[in-house]
């Protein structure tokens, strides 16, 4: 839920960029919202995203006792890194399913995710 909220408001950012002054014209509510508060709202649940994770990965009683997917904090602290670079520095403005399927680091990264943990669950 909380990597569903990071995208959207991702995609919330990246919407008001491309809109710049005219966004309050395709919907009222973007009047709401700028890209500072965007920013901060996307530390904000980035942080939170990491910490849930981390802890999931190790106290959920569904994952193998022996910490294994634990393994896969990492990818998923490069992708959410990598997104916010890509938003930020390289100035992306597509949606989010977009940019992971344009960018190569960030698709590898969501493929070594999916084996890592296919892995820790099938094979360890």
């Amino acid at each position: 839920m909380l990597l569903a909220l990071f995208l959207a408001i991702g995609k919330r950012r990246q919407e008001i960029v491309l809109m710049q002054d005219g966004a309050q014209d395709t919907r009222t509510i973007l009047q709401e919202y700028n890209v500072t508060f965007l920013d901060e709202m996307l530390a904000l649940v980035s942080s939170t995203t990491v910490m849930a994770y981390s802890l999931y990965t190790f106290s959920a009683p569904n994952v193998p006792p022996n910490h294994t997917l634990m393994l896969t904090i990492p990818f998923v602290l490069y992708g959410l890194f990598r997104y916010l670079y890509l938003i930020h520095v390289r100035g992306e403005t597509d949606p989010p399913d977009v940019v992971v399927l344009k960018d190569r680091a960030l698709l590898l990264d969501v493929v070594l995710f999916a084996v890592i943990a296919f892995l820790v669950f099938y094979v360890f």
